[in-house]
């Protein structure tokens, strides 16, 4: 899991600070129409970044789940299932 976790760290970063940029902008500079739409971006960029970093993990340890539950059956598997 850690693994994982620093594998998508770095595109998460990146994705969220690239959007946050955007939002921050329409936020500085849209005017009072942009204000509470961009607001609503800010919070969201935030919560989704939190989401997917920490959340995730912890709900997947939550609900056991493990390396095998995403593998795909190979077609003798499949083949020999009843």
């Amino acid at each position: 899991m850690n693994g994982a976790i620093n594998k998508t760290l770095s595109r998460t970063i990146i994705t969220s600070g690239t959007t946050l940029l955007a939002a921050g902008s329409l936020f500085l500079f849209g005017g009072e129409v942009m204000r509470a739409f961009s607001e609503a971006l800010l919070v969201g960029i935030f919560i989704g970044t939190y989401s997917s970093i920490y959340v995730v993990a912890n709900l997947l340890f939550t609900f056991k789940v493990s390396k095998d539950d995403f593998l795909v059956a190979t077609k003798e598997e499949v083949d020999d299932m009843p």
